[in-house]
């Protein structure tokens, strides 16, 4: 029952308002594909190159601390620089994953000089598995531990057209 003053907050703060007021993307054709990613972290967005043409825009959601480079692990920052998209995740905590190839190698030594561990496993993903209903509720604050966050459909096309060796550059 603690569920039921949350929603009828939901309700009465115009949720459902919220639910309708955005017109839907229109999906990808079959057969696209990207062969760049652009974040830009101060924008929460992530755009899909195929050479000079964007394919299309993605707001996102970074780590709890969105402010500057990942400097070491646990520090919930999303990394900056340029990485490439190594491999696709089925199994992932949180419904698909691209893996980023992040500690780069400026990354270990700066880790490194400062006797910390640089982190690992920072990825493009979905909604952590069985909250996949918050859609695009999920942009309204930065809750990865450094990953970048999109909604199930969108990692869902992300997967389809982001094939792997991909170049990432994320900006701050």
């Amino acid at each position: 029952m603690r569920k039921a003053p949350f929603i009828l907050f939901l309700i009465l703060s115009g949720f459902p308002f919220l639910l309708c007021a955005g017109e839907p993307d229109s999906a990808l054709p079959r057969g696209t594909l990207a062969d760049k990613i652009v974040v830009e972290k101060s924008k929460r967005k992530l755009t899909l190159f195929a050479g000079d043409k964007v394919l299309k825009e993605y707001r996102i959601s970074l780590g709890k601390q969105p402010i500057g480079a990942k400097e070491r692990e646990g520090d919930n920052k999303t990394p900056e620089g340029c990485y490439i998209i190594d491999f696709h995740k089925r199994d992932s905590n949180y419904h698909r994953a691209l893996h980023i190839t992040y500690p780069a190698r400026n990354d270990l030594e700066r880790a490194e000089s400062k006797g910390v561990s640089p982190g690992k496993d920072i990825m493009i993903h979905g909604i952590r598995n069985g909250c996949g209903w918050l859609g695009e509720l999920h942009q309204y604050a930065d809750w990865t531990g450094g990953c970048i966050a999109v909604t199930n459909e969108e990692i869902e096309e992300l997967w389809r057209v982001v094939p792997d060796g991909t170049p990432i550059e994320i900006r701050p």
